[in-house]
This record gives structure tokens, C-alpha cells and sequence, in this order.
């Protein structure tokens, strides 16, 4: 398909992305869409490095800041609060003195990695094209 052709099928649209989208979509809707969410929350700046690194093993909180550079101590957290809530990472506190906080994925977020994996591949693919 060329840069400017968006002709495609409807039958593959709605075999890839369900039946298919109103005449008009309230903005409502699509704000409180899921899947839109996801996608927004995927989109943060620090998210996918956070998530990538999180698949290499748990980290604790001062690890994964010194691990990203450019990160403030604010955006990690924020970043941090939403994939627990989300309930894509865990958060594991020790009574030690100052207590330790260590974060991992969760079985939501290992799941999470099987779509990444392939959404990069396709990145990929397609740079080399």
C-alpha cells in the first residue's frame, strides 16, 4: 500500500478492529474507550522504556532512575502509579529502614510484552523497507 492510499477493505477493518466506527464519535466515547486509554498510556514518554526494562527482571525505585536518564523524580512516580493502577506492574514494599519498594509485571503486564514485541517488529520491518 503507498504512503497515501487509506483504501482499505472494510472487511479487513472490521475482521482487525470489530464492526466498524458511527457516522459520529462522541468525544466521550472515545475518551473512555480502552483501548484508546491503553494506547494514550503507552504513548507517555517514560512508559515502554519502563516496561522494557521491568521484562529484563523487578527493579527498585532508585534503579530504574538511575537507569533513565532524563527522567525526573515527579515522572518516574507518575509514571510508576499509572501501570500499578492499571494493574500492568506491582508494587512489592519491604520493612527494611527506609522501607525498600520494588517493581515488577505483573501477569497483565508479561502479557502486555506478546502485542509490544510485535508492534516493534512491525517498526522494524518497516524502517527496513
Amino acid at each position: 500500500m503507498s504512503d497515501g492510499n487509506t483504501d482499505v477493505p472494510r472487511h479487513i477493518v472490521s475482521v482487525a478492529l470489530g464492526p466498524g466506527l458511527p457516522e459520529l464519535v462522541p468525544a466521550g466515547d472515545y475518551e473512555a474507550c480502552p483501548v484508546t486509554q491503553t494506547l494514550q498510556m503507552l504513548g507517555d514518554k517514560w512508559t515502554l522504556l519502563v516496561l522494557v526494562m521491568l521484562a529484563e527482571r523487578p527493579h527498585r525505585y532508585n534503579e530504574l532512575r538511575r537507569r533513565v536518564e532524563g527522567v525526573s523524580q515527579r515522572m518516574l512516580t507518575r509514571t510508576l502509579r499509572t501501570l500499578e493502577e492499571d494493574g500492568i506492574v506491582t508494587r512489592t514494599v519491604f520493612p527494611t529502614i527506609p522501607p525498600g519498594v520494588e517493581y515488577a509485571l505483573s501477569d497483565r503486564g508479561r502479557d502486555l510484552l506478546v502485542p509490544l514485541a510485535g508492534l516493534a517488529d512491525w517498526v522494524i520491518r518497516g524502517q527496513a523497507a
